[in-house]
């Protein structure tokens, strides 16, 4: 069979070229250049003859029956969770995080806990066969029937996987592949997708379940091309400070179930092991009431989490105060200072202000307004919040508070964990009273901020 001869494909015309140019001889583009292959009508149909007979033919949607897909528990219940209850046969999984971060550590974890019940491989593109071990030993991890393999070549590793046929097979990393179809060097744009997409179309076509390791760049998007993400399956993003014991585990996308859920982690010694109640992970112990700390009841996917708020409002020592949000977005930092002196009549454009949210954690839901503004004006007059106070709600431009999903979920974790006051939207009032939990429903921003200074003259 003739080998596949490569071209150079422009990233933002789709113009073609026999070899590299550093500009586009279409669109004048720079550095767009990618090397990528181009079939013959013959070698393309023979790639996906499996489809023969699913998609040539029109179907009712009304007459098909969904199979309700069998899940793979892990043994890791953070690491099901975000999953969405387990992994799927046929499923591909990239994850992604900085470097160090546990991404490795997480998946030596779960392999070795499947394979002492199902065929698994590890494809080790990163590190020799005795440094896997060396890791494994010091986690003091059970081997079992795991299966190593290190290799970098591509036609290499699904030969291998077409053989074993394993029942789950990680790639640590997908960057690290590289296929004799091409020229360029591993982690290259082309060598990335074309690795990604013969893995994809085996995965699909053998059920077996695939998890790729991916780079991130600086930015902390995944390194090679938009396109991987959209092949895949599941995206999992590790966050968290590498100095940090705690790591958190993200899904941007699941086709197999929700987004936006979070695994809560601790890395020990042992490994990475599950955080039972990640709401205490989010909250300081304070000895004494402080001011500019509020505690925001936030929604990750179907989990309800408990955050502090911190802010600090300092006077500016120079003509442009600045405006910093660490976990929060700057841009709405900017705006709520602007709905807090428009409706409230509290001005902060001479002083500094400073967000943080505890843990690392970080929030993207506008339910956390609310909280924000409250640790603002705590932290600008110098007066604490009360304890025992839990906070949410998004703030509009005309200061007023607008509802949050799942209102009552939050509030059934705030009184759990044993707070007595809740300031939340009137739209998510209870209709029922929820333990000892004291609901104090308010509709504008002004509102908010005299029933906060009253409970705290009334505590």
């Amino acid at each position: 069979m003739a080998r596949a001869k490569p071209v150079y494909v422009c990233t933002e015309c789709g113009a073609q070229a026999p070899r590299w140019q550093g500009q586009c001889p279409a669109c004048k583009a720079w550095n767009t250049m990618d090397e990528t292959i181009v079939e013959q009508g013959g070698a393309a149909s023979a790639r996906f003859a499996h489809l023969a007979g699913t998609t040539n033919r029109l179907q009712q949607l009304a007459e098909l029956e969904p199979r309700t897909e069998p899940r793979l528990p892990t043994g890791i219940d953070e690491f099901d969770r975000v999953l969405g209850g387990g992994l799927v046969n046929g499923a591909v999984v990239l994850i992604g995080g900085d470097p160090g971060i546990g991404k490795s550590t997480l998946l030596l974890q779960a392999l070795t806990s499947l394979a002492s019940r199902h065929k698994a491989v590890y494809v080790s593109g990163e590190e020799s066969g005795e440094q896997v071990a060396l890791r494994a030993r010091r986690l003091q991890l059970e081997p079992g029937g795991l299966q190593l393999l290190a290799e970098i070549n591509l036609e290499r590793i699904l030969a291998v996987l077409k053989e074993d046929a394993p029942r789950l097979a990680v790639i640590d990393s997908i960057q690290t592949l590289y296929s004799e179809a091409l020229q360029s060097a591993p982690g290259s744009v082309g060598q990335v997708r074309e690795c990604a997409a013969q893995l994809t179309r085996f995965a699909k076509q053998s059920g077996t379940i695939l998890i790729m390791i991916g780079h991130v760049t600086k930015d902390g998007a995944l390194a090679g091309p938009r396109v991987l993400e959209h092949m895949v399956d599941t995206v999992l993003y590790f966050e968290g400070d590498t100095h940090s014991s705690f790591r958190l585990v993200r899904a941007f996308k699941n086709r197999f179930g929700a987004v936006n859920e979070l695994g809560v982690f601790a890395m020990t010694d042992r490994g990475l092991r599950g955080v039972s109640n990640p709401s205490a992970l989010f909250l300081s112990q304070h000895d004494r009431k402080v001011s500019g700390s509020a505690v925001l009841v936030t929604q990750e996917g179907s989990r309800p989490l408990l955050v502090e708020i911190q802010a600090l409002v300092d006077a500016a020592h120079s003509p442009n105060p600045r405006r910093l949000g660490v976990g929060i977005e700057q841009n709405r930092l900017a705006m709520l200072l602007a709905v807090l002196h428009r409706h409230a009549g509290i001005v902060c454009s001479d002083q500094d202000v400073f967000i943080n949210a505890v843990g690392g954690v970080k929030i993207a839901e506008p339910a956390a307004d609310l909280a924000i503004l409250l640790a603002i004006v705590s932290s600008l007059r110098d007066r604490p919040l009360p304890r025992g106070l839990a906070v949410f709600g998004e703030v509009g431009l005309a200061g007023e508070i607008r509802p949050a999903p799942r209102g009552q979920e939050r509030l059934r974790e705030a009184e759990k964990l044993g707070f007595s006051f809740a300031i939340i939207p009137r739209a998510n009032a209870p209709r029922q009273t929820i333990g000892s939990l004291q609901i104090i429903a308010v509709d504008r921003i002004e509102e908010a901020i005299d029933r906060a200074r009253d409970l705290d003259s009334s505590a």
